[in-house]
């Protein structure tokens, strides 16, 4: 399997903290050296290690935003 590049280009920040120390963040990640997308996964402590996550564009993240608005 090919490695996985990835720079956080910036912290945005953080939805909750499991008893082991792993967080749920939002970042705006640029993967394998391509264009920054806003980024939801769980992180180990020291951003060892990552879950499964999603990636959203600007446009898709402004669209969730307006979603979630309209369903509080």
């Amino acid at each position: 399997m090919a490695e996985i590049k990835y720079e956080i280009i910036q912290h945005v920040g953080i939805l909750s903290e499991s008893p082991k120390g792993w967080t749920k963040e939002v970042n705006l990640i640029s993967w394998n050296g391509r264009d920054p997308k806003y980024d939801l996964r769980d992180w180990a402590p020291n951003k060892e290690k990552m879950g499964k996550g999603v990636t959203l564009t600007e446009d898709e993240l402004q669209k969730l935003g307006i979603i979630l608005k309209e369903m509080a």
